[in-house]
């Protein structure tokens, strides 16, 4: 059925979670794994309440950012190597996330994207939106949600 899977990661408990879930599903169909982790774009300049991110923090933040995303990633090909799946892992640089989310999987060629979602609703749900329920929205590509 299903024989490229995309797994999306923020390091959350619930995107750990998913992870162990698609790399379960990945071994059961024969499928492969990609992980992928989607690092906001610390390059630009942010200016707000008086504050502006100069360019050496900005360059920080990008290190932290890309040590994180190692570390997010490793966890999805640790999970992978325990289970025999095949694992490959990608990461972005994107201040929208859900679309570096769709534009990975089509890059890849992933029939199935395996993703985790907050369970938000009401108010915080409005405010902080949910790059799950985006992709959702958006992508061509089937989505399964786990919580």
């Amino acid at each position: 059925m299903f024989k490229h899977i995309l797994v999306p990661t923020d390091g959350s408990r619930l995107s750990v979670k998913a992870a162990k879930q698609a790399v379960k599903l990945a071994k059961e169909l024969g499928a492969r794994i990609t992980g992928f982790h989607a690092a906001p774009d610390y390059r630009s300049t942010y200016y707000g309440d008086g504050y502006i991110l100069r360019a050496p923090a900005a360059k920080a933040q990008a290190e932290f950012a890309r040590k994180q995303a190692r570390k997010y990633l490793s966890t999805i090909e640790v999970e992978a190597e325990v289970e025999k799946v095949p694992c490959e892992v990608l990461q972005a640089v994107s201040d929208s996330p859900y679309e570096a989310i769709i534009d990975a999987a089509k890059k890849k060629k992933c029939d199935l994207i395996v993703m985790a979602s907050h369970g938000r609703r009401g108010l915080s749900a409005l405010v902080l939106g949910s790059e799950t329920h985006k992709v959702l929205i958006h992508s061509k590509v089937p989505v399964l949600v786990c919580r």
